[in-house]
């Protein structure tokens, strides 16, 4: 089994995000946020079946480019990535299920 990648913190430039090889999960939100505090266990169950996703935790708000660039109104916004393109989104995950269903997006190649 792969070893879980730890979430990184610092937000990167969407040039870098574009840049990204593999499977990857933009999370924007807010630490003070309690629909982002809510969806944590949430986030972290269904990322512990996929332990070779990378993992951005960006702290979003007013002035912060990366979520203006991905379009980010509520929080948490997850944005499901394979290979530097967007394959899904969730807004305010509901449940395990939903996200790993989104999860599943970044296991397949992106469409030609």
């Amino acid at each position: 089994m792969t070893p879980a990648v730890p979430p990184q913190t610092s937000e990167p430039a969407r040039s870098e995000i574009d840049a990204m090889t593999g499977a990857t999960v933009v999370e924007f939100g807010s630490a003070w946020c309690g629909h982002c505090r809510a969806a944590q266990p949430l986030i972290e169950a269904a990322l512990a079946t996929h332990p070779g996703t990378r993992h951005i935790k960006v702290e979003d708000g007013r002035g912060r480019p990366l979520g203006r660039s991905f379009g980010v109104k509520l929080w948490p916004t997850l944005v499901f990535l394979r290979d530097g393109r967007e394959v899904a989104r969730l807004v305010r995950p509901g449940s395990v299920q939903d996200i790993r269903h989104a999860l599943a997006a970044t296991d397949a190649p992106p469409a030609a």
